[in-house]
């Protein structure tokens, strides 16, 4: 299952909320990967996600595995929004 959201932090994808993010991406069995243009990392991984260099406006897919990915990403998408990534 995948989810596309716009990143709007002028700052972009930056080391805080990137670092957050994965950390809670950990919490979940699930494989989660993030992609931005034609590259894609473990968001578990936050060199992983840091090394995409992802700017402001950037649009990103959330991909995620199992029988409960749905709820995965909706969590995921709704840190991004406390973490002031997206709107």
């Amino acid at each position: 299952m995948k989810r596309t959201v716009t990143i709007t932090d002028e700052a972009g994808m930056h080391a805080r909320p990137a670092s957050q993010l994965s950390k809670k991406a950990g919490t979940y069995e699930n494989t989660i990967q993030i992609s931005y243009q034609d590259n894609e990392a473990n968001l578990k991984s936050v060199m992983g996600v840091m090394s995409l260099g992802i700017p402001q406006n950037a649009e990103v897919t959330l991909e995620a595995d199992g029988d409960d990915a749905e709820e995965v990403l909706d969590t995921l998408v709704e840190t991004m929004k406390e973490l002031g990534l997206t709107e």
